[in-house]
């Protein structure tokens, strides 16, 4: 069952998700399951999946059941099940007893080490179009017909906690007690996110505000950013261009360095702002992530997010 830890509408606008905001999701998405269809199988007289029973598919599916499948080969990204007319693929981040982040060698034994045995699976995702049956031992946890339930506990405003079940480089996805929502990168921080593993690591428990239900697509967007207050409002009251700041700096880039600063946005010292004397030098041979600087503020959008820097000196 999910946790709810607090039913409220944010007091800022939650914006609408059209579909073009999860445009790049399912193109990820896309290529994921694409890669992950050159599976390890051992021979088997078992249907394909054009001989797939989709009328008992989408039943199962409906009806939030769960099914007992056998796992009959592997990848590097999870296994793949078939039994009585259903063949798909469970992800590694849906098994219960798997831990991701581990060498590839160990990876790979594990995985094999499942295959002739038998688990007990909920249907995520089934698409008859792409022949696509994305299957979860780790939804399968919350019984049978929760699907449903989940869906009319989570609407937009509640504050839920989930667990990690997976990265990737569009975002962090997030078990709430059988069903997956998604924390866009965007809706990750206020800030300036490089890589959503550097926040979050896969079962991590984590509090998240729900932005959006579509139970038809079974699409739950989450944002764990808006949990707290948005600085980029407070920001523009409290500076000015002119005012002189201490900051952080966090990458060093071809083009400038960013820097944060203690309300924790980043913005960038392009290197056309730096002194004079330091443009034609190498910038990584002078500055270093973490080291504090002294910047002006040069301007700050808050509706665009863009905070433009001077550097002034080192401390």
């Amino acid at each position: 069952m999910v946790e709810i830890v607090q039913e409220r509408k944010q007091e800022a606008s939650i914006p609408e998700l059209d579909e073009g905001w999860w445009a790049s999701v399912l193109a990820d998405e896309e290529k994921f399951f694409r890669e992950n269809k050159e599976v390890n199988c051992k021979p088997c007289e078992s249907k394909t999946t054009s001989q797939l029973d989709w009328d008992c598919i989408k039943a199962v599916y409906a009806d939030d059941e769960v099914v007992l499948l056998e796992v009959q080969g592997y990848n590097r990204g999870g296994l793949l099940v078939q039994g009585a007319g259903i063949q798909g693929f469970v992800p590694v981040s849906h098994l219960v007893d798997f831990q991701a982040e581990v060498s590839d060698e160990v990876r790979q034994q594990k995985l094999a080490n499942y295959v002739g045995t038998s688990l007990y699976l909920k249907i995520i995702e089934c698409d008859m179009e792409s022949e696509r049956v994305v299957l979860s031992e780790r939804a399968a946890q919350a019984g049978e017909g929760k699907r449903k339930e989940l869906f009319t506990q989570l609407t937009e405003g509640t504050i839920v906690c989930g667990v990690v079940t997976n990265i990737t480089d569009f975002g962090v996805f997030v078990d709430l007690g059988g069903v997956e929502g998604l924390i866009h990168v965007s809706e990750l921080s206020w800030g300036r996110v490089e890589k959503p593993s550097h926040v979050f690591k896969v079962g991590e428990q984590v509090k998240v505000i729900v932005l959006q239900v579509n139970e038809a697509n079974s699409r739950i967007a989450l944002s764990h950013k808006r949990l707290t207050p948005n600085p980029w409002e407070r920001l523009s009251k409290i500076y000015k261009p002119g005012d002189v700041v201490s900051a952080e700096l966090t990458s060093i880039m071809r083009f400038g360095i960013f820097a944060r600063l203690d309300e924790g946005v980043e913005g960038l010292i392009h290197i056309s702002a730096f002194p004079e004397t330091l443009r034609k030098m190498n910038i990584a041979e002078h500055y270093t992530p973490g080291q504090r600087v002294q910047v002006k503020i040069l301007h700050v959008d808050a509706d665009r997010r863009r905070l433009g820097l001077g550097l002034i000196s080192e401390e």
